[in-house]
């Protein structure tokens, strides 16, 4: 049996994924049409590219457009058995039958007010035997007696068997029921998501001076632990929870995403001890800006936190943007295209702002380019 081929089928970042299925099940949500209308999805792509990330993403997106409840079922399906999946058998009260129990996935809430999605992460990892047991879930929403509510959306993902992962050929009869999509990576995409959810300044900072490293998965290669958007994520972690000093975290941060990319953060890293302080700049002082472009990345992304974290304060917002005002423009408009990433309709708030819009008015042409 062939593998399924991923060429024939859209490529699209996990942004735009987001925003095509997320607005897909909100209009036939919202048009009281069977959720069914959709076919199930599933998401290709290699380890630590955002799958999982998008689908929590889609819920939330799903949960603003039609101000439903939704709630998330992640079944990684590696560890399921075919008989898993059905339940476990029983005697019926009189004993002449067996009944099979239900399993605690199908254990859903059917209230119109709720919204269920059932992620079957990991699916291309799954013995043939159990990914055969997912065809009636995909495409009849059952496995044997038992019934998916009508409220329940089916999102699969896995990786491809070209990543060299633990993944197994999927049955074209399966792949038939199924609406593709590969995950591709892209750093703008990535780079909205983190500013908005607070990933380590020092992160965004060095992906963005050097974006080849935001995802270096090799097929080919034996390491065990390379940088992907899973693993930068986990450096976030470790910043944000431990202790941001870089030099420090080192050897946690190498095991992570590798002794390449780690010895290269840790000497980008040094540029922030020549920062101006970030927070004169935002109670209205103009220290001198960086020369370097390295610090300049630096200090875009460190303005860019602090601005999430005082977001309401648009006076200091405003000073920070006078300050912008005299870098360089192409990383002013990197600076002011972050903050509208800060959080959904943000820029709406900026426009308020008379910095702001004053520099829309002069350098507003920018926001097309990138740095």
């Amino acid at each position: 049996m062939n593998d399924v081929r991923s060429t024939n089928i859209p490529s699209l970042t996990v942004g735009k994924t987001v925003d095509k299925l997320s607005r897909a099940y909100s209009a036939v949500i919202n048009s009281g049409l069977p959720i069914k209308t959709m076919p199930s999805v599933m998401l290709w792509g290699p380890p630590g590219t955002g799958k999982s990330q998008a689908v929590r993403q889609i819920a939330a997106e799903i949960k603003e457009s039609t101000n439903k409840e939704v709630r998330v079922t992640d079944v990684r399906l590696l560890l399921f058995n075919p008989i898993d999946l059905r339940g476990i058998p029983t005697a019926n009260a009189d004993k002449t039958l067996a009944v099979w129990l239900k399993p605690q996935i199908f254990q859903m809430d059917p209230s119109d007010s709720i919204v269920n999605i059932l992620f079957l992460d990991e699916i291309s990892a799954a013995p043939q035997s159990v990914q055969a047991a997912a065809y009636q879930i995909t495409l009849d929403r059952v496995v044997g007696e038992h019934r998916l509510p009508d409220n329940c959306i089916i999102i699969a993902a896995g990786n491809r068997v070209t990543d060299k992962s633990v993944a197994f050929k999927m049955p074209k009869a399966l792949a038939n029921r199924l609406m593709h999509i590969e995950i591709e990576g892209s750093f703008g995409s990535w780079k909205e998501w983190a500013i908005s959810t607070g990933i380590n300044d020092k992160v965004i900072g060095f992906l963005s001076f050097r974006q080849n490293y935001l995802l270096g998965f090799d097929a080919a290669s034996d390491d065990l632990a390379f940088p992907t958007p899973r693993s930068w994520e986990m450096v976030s972690n470790i910043l944000n929870g431990i202790s941001d000093d870089v030099e420090e975290m080192y050897s946690l941060i190498a095991g992570v995403v590798g002794c390449g990319a780690a010895v290269e953060f840790r000497t980008w890293a040094q540029v922030y001890k020549d920062l101006p302080k970030i927070e004169d700049i935002f109670d209205g002082k103009m220290p001198p800006l960086p020369k370097n472009t390295d610090a300049m990345y630096a200090l875009t992304t460190s303005m860019t936190a602090y601005a999430r974290a005082h977001k309401d304060d648009l006076s200091r917002i405003a000073n920070s943007i006078r300050y912008a005002d005299r870098m360089p423009p192409d990383f002013s408009a990197v600076l002011l295209r972050d903050y509208m990433y800060i959080e959904k309709d943000y820029k709406q708030r900026l426009m308020i702002v008379p910095e702001f819009n004053r520099w829309l008015q002069t350098k507003g042409s920018l926001m097309n380019g990138s740095v």
